[in-house]
């Protein structure tokens, strides 16, 4: 594996490319008259300071600043030419090197990522995974039913890539073309058979994954997010087709589609014969004889082409079914048959994704990502039904911790605040990853939904901007048989404000507000806030 910036993932081996034959395939042209001749490229990179002898520097025009700013780096870091628009040529002025100008320099960023490393999409079976919620745990599943099928596996997500047992955490849910396409390569060189991969709406907007070769895709559901970035939901949801659509570039192979709502119904109508999958409905998989919840986990039978097999899940919750019966189908349209694959998923845990966090304590306390308006309601009715199902005339009462993040679709904060004061006996609204933002107007944003519950519809809401101390206070309040939801970070173990990134970890501050509760658990009417 190369050296270079931190968490480089790039193959050892990598083929030479003329730059000639590079600029043709592209029909770029060199800024000033200049030979091509005998330079050959070994790599590229959009990020200067990531930059190793021999690449191609993509410098690209952003929302902030255009990357032909950082042409002259990328060149001191051995970069021996530069591709670029014309407005990028002109920022970077004169260099040692040649500079490729073409218009809409992204465009082509995919395909010539994947020409670079020799097109190691031709030599994997990957499988990309698309949807609002649900895609992290799907994909660990998926990972989990293909291994058990004897392929060598890798996973790219929101959590980490993870290839040959080297864990690397992620920065982005689908890594830019050059990083992808690098990681595929070095797949293919230490053994891997199969990828699994999340694909966000951003990845599929932007080019991200322009050049894979998807042999499976699979959508789960679409709900309110990313509304900061897409114009609406009818954007939103043309982003998450172009990985299944007729005529797409990077249309997958085969579609297998959840038609549990109303967009996964429109999507598989809209496609020649898509695989489809429902958990409240008929389709080609299919929940058979109801769901069955014990201890946590859950049963079900996944009715299939093949006929029948028997899943268990360690993860609660109906939105789990969805993803585990998603899951089976997945593998299964990947060459692992479902009798071989289902076995695997009860083994499956996913950092951050409805976590337990024990210390001996007398009630449930659990971490959640849950950072979107219908995932947070889906958390909070699993929650609800655990407490019915423990203590049917007596149930336990619920608290969920929430924020949102700043610098992000705003519109859903007054959502959240509303799903949790309509689900939880005391909601503590609090800071998430603020960003640039007021902190405080965040807060605010998310206090406007949930106080505008009539009463007596709503439980307690209370604000603690101190992510910390609103834990503990949540901690505290609990009594016997109760649940503590922390939700929104899950696996994060950062908090960004003003730029900075401070150590935290909802799972970490959680155990150690447990370890530090005082016996004597504190009323939500006395609580302390600020």
């Amino acid at each position: 594996m190369q050296s270079g910036q931190a968490h480089a993932l790039r193959p050892a081996h990598v083929p030479t490319t003329s730059l000639t034959v590079l600029a043709a395939a592209i029909e770029a042209e060199p800024a000033v008259p200049a030979s091509l001749d005998g330079v050959v490229v070994t790599g590229i990179e959009q990020r200067s300071k990531a930059v190793l002898p021999g690449d191609l520097f993509a410098a690209l025009p952003g929302a902030r600043s255009h990357g032909a700013r950082f042409a002259a780096d990328a060149v001191a870091r051995g970069a021996v030419a530069v591709l670029t628009d014309a407005a990028g040529a002109e920022l970077a002025g004169a260099l040692d090197v040649p500079v490729l100008v073409r218009e809409n320099p992204r465009g082509v960023l995919g395909e010539l990522s994947a020409s670079i490393y020799g097109n190691p999409c031709a030599q994997l079976r990957i499988v990309g995974i698309t949807g609002t919620s649900g895609k992290t745990t799907t994909s660990y599943l998926v990972e989990a039913g293909l291994a058990a099928g004897g392929l060598s596996t890798a996973l790219i997500g929101t959590i980490e890539t993870r290839i040959g047992g080297r864990r690397v955490p992620s920065a982005l849910t689908t890594p830019e073309a050059p990083q992808l396409h690098a990681m595929f390569a070095l797949m293919v060189e230490q053994g891997v058979d199969a990828v699994v991969m999340e694909v966000s709406s951003h990845a599929l907007a932007l080019g991200r994954v322009d050049g894979v070769r998807f042999a499976v895709g699979g959508f789960t559901n679409l709900s309110q997010d990313h509304l900061d970035f897409h114009a609406d939901f009818e954007d939103y949801f043309g982003a998450k087709r172009r990985l299944f659509e007729a005529g797409s570039p990077i249309a997958a192979r085969t579609a297998v589609i959840c038609v549990d709502d109303e967009w996964g119904q429109r999507l598989a109508a809209d496609l020649d014969a898509p695989i489809t999958v429902s958990t409240t409905g008929s389709g080609d998989w299919a929940v058979r004889d109801g769901i069955r919840a014990h201890g946590g986990a859950q049963e079900f039978t996944a009715a299939g082409p093949d006929g029948d097999v028997a899943v268990r899940l360690r993860l609660p919750g109906r939105y789990n079914v969805a993803n585990g019966l998603l899951a089976i189908a997945l593998c299964a349209a990947a060459g692992v048959e479902a009798a071989v694959a289902a076995p695997a998923l009860a083994t499956v845990d996913v950092p951050g994704r409805m976590q337990r966090v024990e210390r001996g304590q007398d009630f449930l306390a659990i971490v959640d990502y849950a950072h979107k308006p219908a995932a947070l309601e889906s958390v909070i009715a699993t929650l609800r039904g655990h407490l019915a199902a423990d203590a049917p005339e007596a149930p336990g009462r619920l608290a969920v911790v929430i924020g949102a993040g700043g610098d992000r679709d705003a519109g859903k904060r007054p959502l959240m605040g509303e799903v949790a004061a309509r689900g939880a006996d005391l909601v503590i609204i609090t800071d998430d990853n603020p960003r640039s933002e007021d902190p405080e107007r965040i807060r605010a944003a998310m206090s406007s939904g949930a106080l505008a519950v009539p009463e007596a519809e709503r439980g307690t809401v209370r604000e603690v901007g101190d992510r910390a101390e609103a834990i503990a206070a949540a901690v505290n309040w609990a009594q016997p048989g109760d649940v503590v939801l922390v939700a929104g970070k899950g696996h994060e173990a950062g908090q960004e404000i003003q730029g900075v990134k401070h150590p935290f970890d909802d799972r970490d501050v959680l155990a150690a507000a447990l370890d530090k509760r005082s016996p004597h658990s504190a009323d939500a009417e006395d609580l302390t806030v600020s």
